[in-house]
Order: structure tokens, then sequence, then C-alpha cells
């Protein structure tokens, strides 16, 4: 049975709860993993406008007709059809009735089995497409594919192939990673910032370089022509142009 959740924080009108009262994450191993493919899902489709990548937000698949209707908080859900955008929650039916396409769990100690059954069953009447569960402690990476109705298990996950994003899934190496299209892995923030840290110091580097050379190449410039060459001969020399040459002397 689907938690039916108690307001927290509503929205507007009064019958949406925005959260759930439950933490994104109870450790730092789910709270990495969920920010790293959310951040990483979001990127790889950072210029289609109509792609939606949420982590833990609350998706109502319908209206409410009494009470609080029924809802998940998927650790990352990813919506194409729908635009990009801020919102307080996921709500289905003014969203074209798009229902989450791709969804991500990734388990933690206090997850029970029957809090894991209620999310499959809603994940399957709802219409998710794929569904991946991950369990960190065991190193265990399961999924479902959807054929007709039902979410039906993928045979084999290590190195599978996830239709809708194009990603590879690898666990070899002791935990969940995700591999773009172009075989780049998902990075987490701390990762990705190193990397641009770097790439910005090689290219201030190559810049000094260039210009070092270039300067060197100007400096040769009077010893060269002082040696009786030509200036169309000096700028042969120097990889540089007649005009250059001129400029310099």
């Amino acid at each position: 049975m689907v938690q039916q959740l108690q307001p927290t924080t509503v929205d507007s009108d009064g019958l949406y709860p925005e959260s759930d009262g439950l933490p994104l994450s109870d450790n730092t191993i789910q709270f990495r993993l969920i920010t790293t493919i959310q951040g990483g899902i979001d990127s790889l489709f950072a210029d289609d406008p109509n792609v939606f990548v949420a982590g833990d937000l609350l998706w109502y698949p319908v209206e409410a007709v009494e009470g609080v209707p029924a809802s998940q908080a998927p650790d990352v859900m990813v919506v194409f059809g729908r635009p990009k955008g801020d919102r307080r929650s996921y709500k289905q039916f003014l969203e074209d009735n798009i229902a989450p396409q791709v969804v991500f769990e990734i388990l933690s100690k206090s997850n029970t089995s029957t809090e894991m059954l209620s999310k499959f069953n809603f994940y399957e009447r709802h219409g998710v497409e794929e569904y991946y569960l991950y369990d960190p402690a065991k190193n265990l990476l399961k999924g479902w594919l959807k054929q007709g109705k039902k979410l039906m298990p993928v045979g084999k996950m290590e190195g599978w192939l996830s239709p809708r994003l194009g990603c590879r899934f690898e666990t070899a190496k002791g935990s969940l990673e995700l591999y773009r299209p172009d075989g780049q892995r998902m990075e987490t923030y701390v990762e990705t910032s190193k990397r641009a840290e770097k790439e910005a110091q090689r290219a201030e580097q190559e810049t000094q370089r260039a210009e070092q050379e270039a300067k060197a190449r100007r400096d040769a410039i009077p010893r060269l022509l002082a040696l009786g060459l030509s200036v169309e001969q000096v700028a042969q020399a120097l990889n540089l142009s007649v005009e250059e040459v001129n400029q310099s002397n």
C-alpha cells in the first residue's frame, strides 16, 4: 500500500505536500550517489529543454479527490517531454499526464522490504519505463524494464545500456558508476570541480607558453636581420608574416 503522506509543507492550493518529512539520504554514500546521478543526467541533457530531472521530489500521478493523494519521491527521476524548471512537486496531471520514464532508488539501512515493494508497485502502476534499484552495502544493482503494463527484471545489469538515457551502468569497481554515451563517467561535484581546475591550469600554462614562444621569436628578429637575412627570410625562419617582422624591427 502506498503511504498516505501527512502534510508537512503544502503548496498554495493546500492539497499537495511538498515534503514527506524524510531526509534526502541517511548517509554520505547514499547522498553522493543520488547527487551524482541526478547531476550527471541533468548535465547530459542540459541542451534539451524538454528533459526534466529531479532528486527527492514528490510525484503526484493523479489529482486529489479527497484528502492527501498518493505519492512517491524517487531518489532520482527523469521525465522526457516536460520542460526544465523549478517545481515544488511533480503533479503529473498538470504535466500533460507524462509520468517519469526513468527512476532510481538508492537503498539505505532504514529502507524496509515492505516500503520498497510499495515503491515498486507504485512505479509499475503509474507507468515508469525503467526502474533502477542500487544497494551500496552489497554493491548490488537491479533493474526493471516496462513490458506492456508490467516492470520486468533485467537479466544482466553489469554493462547494461539504458534505452532512455543511453548511459552504461557499471559496478565492477565496487560502486555504481554511470557512463555517458560518449564514454565519460558521471562525476561527483568534487571530481568535476577538480577536473575543471586542472583544465583551467593547463589552459593558463598553454597561454603562458605561447606568449613566451611569441616573445622569443620577436626577440630573435633583430639578431637575424643583423646577420644579413632579408625580412622575407626572417619571416620564413620564425614562422611569422612579413608584416610582423616589419612591426618588430
